[in-house]
């Protein structure tokens, strides 16, 4: 099987993370967030991963290379020279989607982090005999987003409404698709919608099927969301009783902590805290629902919480960081300096408090 992941463009939400890398490559829970879904595919046995892109693919080839080798799947990019919206890169992708064996290829969007049940969705597709499967996810305000109507019992879909302002159903479009060949030859290679173009005229011909995703959902492309995401995936974790959260004395609640970081005496971490490879975290440090990212140095009895630390920076004494401060590669902020919100762009080093969210050039 093949799986089509839509990387996209520039990330611009995730700023200043993405002035480094691009968006797929952030890291989420102490992996890029693209190798989550890469490592899912794989495991259901997916013999090759096409990144559609039109940004930096040289960059995002590099850094996939040794996880080719180690996951032994291929990685291949097919390059848009224009935005060619969620359908188009599909149509771009053909040759690289198509094999002749009439099996069905996934397509992926990139900011989605989930449990991805890719099994189930395949014994799911193979059940209704359809031409394509959308994955579905059950949200509490589906005013703000495209809902998917469908029959309850079989899945069928019958159609898609826009920002419903009376309640039509409460589930939406969570990004994750199995596509039979022949859904290929519906898509013209121009700038196009697989949602609002695509998708209603398959369901028209009923033979669009939704599956409900069970577990957690998040589009963790903007900061608030990526921290909502990593509490869900965290969790998720917990349920699985897996064995990769930290346990002790200085943890509450779920806490992943790479091997290679060094934690000092009387720190306080948790909940929701992911801790990269190789970072330093000085004693009497407090962290909550927050990441820090790799190489990152924490230094004595500072407090961070609902923040992002990017790579390699370093956080002074005494020091507090909330409100979804977000520090980008080797950012260097003083001894107690206060940030509420600030958002600092990478190699700057930050002398005085940002009182109030801004951005820091």
């Amino acid at each position: 099987m093949k799986a089509l992941i839509l990387v996209g463009g520039f990330g611009t939400r995730l700023r200043p993370l993405t002035l480094s890398v691009p968006k797929p490559l952030v890291d989420f829970a102490n992996k890029p967030m693209i190798l989550h879904q890469i490592e899912a595919l794989k495991a259901i046995g997916v013999t090759e991963v096409v990144l559609a892109i039109n940004y930096q693919p040289e960059v995002m080839l590099n850094f996939l290379k040794e996880f080719e080798k180690k996951l032994g799947i291929k990685i291949t990019c097919s390059q848009e020279t224009e935005p060619l919206g969620t359908a188009g890169p599909i149509a771009l992708a053909r040759d690289k989607l198509i094999d002749g064996s009439g099996e069905p290829f996934f397509v992926l969007n990139s900011d989605v982090i989930s449990e991805y049940p890719l099994k189930e969705m395949v014994n799911f597709h193979k059940g209704h005999g359809g031409e394509a499967s959308i994955m579905v996810t059950k949200v509490d305000e589906p005013s703000k987003y495209g809902v998917v109507v469908t029959e309850e019992t079989t899945g069928k879909v019958e159609k898609f409404v826009e920002k419903p302002q009376i309640f039509v159903g409460n589930k939406i479009n969570a990004g994750i698709y199995l596509l039979n060949p022949s859904v290929l030859n519906r898509i013209e290679l121009r700038p196009t919608s697989i949602e609002k173009e695509v998708f209603p005229k398959i369901a028209a011909e009923n033979k669009l099927y939704a599956m409900v995703l069970p577990g957690f959902w998040m589009d963790i492309g903007q900061p608030k969301d990526y921290i909502t995401g990593l509490r869900m995936y965290l969790e998720s974790l917990r349920k699985k009783s897996s064995a990769k959260l930290s346990t002790g004395s200085h943890f509450v609640g779920n806490v992943l902590v790479d091997e290679s970081a060094v934690i000092g005496d009387g720190c306080l971490i948790g909940p929701d805290v992911a801790i990269g490879p190789g970072c330093i975290i000085e004693s009497g440090v407090r962290l909550s629902r927050c990441t820090i990212m790799r190489g990152v140095r924490i230094k004595k009895h500072t407090c961070v919480s609902n923040s992002i630390i990017g790579w390699h920076s370093t956080v002074g004494k005494w020091a507090r960081l909330e409100n979804m401060t977000i520090l980008g590669e080797d950012v260097h902020l003083g001894d107690e300096v206060y940030s509420n919100g600030g958002v600092v762009l990478p190699h700057k080093e930050i002398k005085s408090s940002i009182l109030k969210p801004e951005i820091v050039m």
